[in-house]
């Protein structure tokens, strides 16, 4: 069947001629690397995450890479982090030359469970790295307790979470820092990789500027082993560009996530609950025994759905070697998550073909969790 709802578009829709300005702009002035549009974007961007100071890097997973290094957090310490995320989470506490040590997650959030991380502390550990999971923000008051009372550094992956809160407080600023993603899919999204890291602490801003830039205090003195990894002058524009519409665009991805769940009440799979009123709904993931058999159902009505994410991190390969308690609920939710289509420029038709889709679907087995 033609497909009538895809489950997402990259092509700028209302913001294009915003960003073909964007673009004109840098070319005209023709500085593409660690100039004017970054400065402007890193000051925007902080102000609007509730943070004092935001540093851009090439990517979501340098942003929590080089927040680990800044930190002194390397070799000989382990950071404990979700089971289920996209493995750029522990990749970057391995870039870091940590060890990620995974704890099961919360059944009903989906986010890393405050208890489990707590048993997962060892004398070797030296952060908590919790993931905003699909918009939604994990338990920060207390994972805040948490690394207060065991004098860990609390770093937030909120790469997927871009204006979410947590009991009313802005995420990636609970801890030491928070690192977000622009990522093209992602709530705020460049038009290629991108990312930052966003702090209260001027310092750390500070060393995590001289990383990103080869580890250079002055131009040609380097005094610390750095990466390349600059948010270039092209995406920071484009971002800028993009940034004041992102409030709206938030507000339309609720307004969706509500549609979904009062259409899918009673339906033959879990809708995961909502915990916070800030969650951002950067997907909308529901759980489905038969995963396949829905998906196949879903294509045949010509509806999009992906994915996210099918392996628990401590069954892929790159991560066999890190320690990991039981994660029987990531695994469990890793074989049953679906995402179902929700964006900005979804229309309340479309959605409404979705739920449809989704409420004619009659499972073999119907298994609720």
């Amino acid at each position: 069947m033609t497909e009538r709802v895809p489950f997402m578009t990259l092509a700028p829709r209302s913001d294009a001629a915003a960003i073909r300005a964007a673009i004109d702009r840098v070319i005209d002035r023709g500085w593409f690397i660690l100039g004017p549009e970054l400065t402007a974007f890193e000051e925007e961007f902080a102000a609007a995450s509730g943070a004092r100071f935001a540093v851009g890097v090439g990517t979501g997973t340098d942003a929590i890479a080089l927040t680990l290094r800044a930190l002194g957090i390397g070799p000989g310490d382990e950071v404990i982090t979700s089971p289920l995320s996209a493995a750029f989470s522990a990749l970057a506490i391995t870039m870091a030359g940590a060890t990620p040590v995974f704890a099961d997650i919360d059944a009903s959030r989906l986010t890393l469970d405050p208890n489990a991380a707590a048993a997962a502390i060892t004398s070797r550990t030296a952060g908590i790295l919790p993931v905003h999971l699909y918009g939604q923000p994990a338990d920060m008051p207390a994972f805040t307790a948490l690394a207060s009372r065991h004098g860990l550094a609390l770093i937030e992956d909120a790469c997927q979470a871009h204006l979410a809160t947590s009991a009313a407080h802005a995420v990636g600023t609970f801890g030491a820092a928070g690192a977000f993603s622009f990522y093209p899919t992602k709530n705020l999204g460049a038009l290629g990789d991108a990312g930052a890291a966003v702090t209260d602490d001027a310092a750390l801003a500070d060393r995590i500027r001289r990383l990103r830039n080869g580890g250079q205090a002055e131009r040609y003195d380097h005094k610390t082993f750095g990466v390349n990894s600059r948010l270039d002058e092209m995406q920071a524009a484009i971002l800028r560009a993009r940034l004041p519409d992102l409030r709206g665009w938030t507000a339309r991805r609720r307004e969706l996530a509500a549609r979904y769940r009062r259409d899918l009440a009673g339906a033959p799979f879990t809708v995961p609950s909502e915990h916070e009123s800030g969650h951002v709904y950067h997907l909308f993931p529901v759980l489905v025994a038969d995963r396949a058999a829905f998906q196949r159902h879903m294509a045949d009505e010509g509806i999009g759905t992906l994915v996210h994410y099918p392996i628990a991190l401590p069954d892929q390969d790159a991560f066999r070697s890190s320690p990991a308690s039981d994660c029987p609920i990531a695994r469990r939710v890793a074989a049953e998550v679906c995402s179902l289509p929700l964006h900005p420029f979804l229309s309340d038709p479309e959605a409404d073909l979705v739920s449809a889709a989704a409420r004619g679907w009659a499972p073999a087995t119907v298994r609720r969790s």
